[in-house]
């Protein structure tokens, strides 16, 4: 296993937190703990609408991927809700989080 001491340090330092692939287990799964809290505070914004949001997946690269359910699968607008609403709400408390897709 290769050792992602330096690696992991040098991103703390410039980058001011530490990219998912290098984060310890631990970590990860806090990450996934804050991803799926954030997702549970947009939750009802979404659900006055019709839609709704479901955690799915990270990838390595720190790329949340989730489901769009309801409405929101079908409206014309789910990209902008996706991008401006749900990735910006996560992103603002989770930095190691590069992107969010959806499925």
């Amino acid at each position: 296993m290769e050792d992602y001491s330096s690696i992991r340090e040098q991103q703390q330092q410039t980058l001011g937190y530490i990219e998912y692939r290098y984060l310890t287990q631990e970590e990860q799964l806090d990450v996934q703990q804050k991803v799926k809290n954030a997702l549970s505070q947009i939750r009802p914004y979404l659900q006055q609408d019709g839609g709704d949001v479901e955690y799915a997946d990270i990838t390595a690269e720190g790329v949340v991927i989730v489901r769009l359910k309801g409405h929101c699968g079908s409206c014309p607008h789910a990209m902008a809700t996706l991008k401006q609403g749900i990735e910006q709400a996560i992103k603002r408390v989770i930095p190691e989080i590069k992107s969010v897709e959806k499925i």
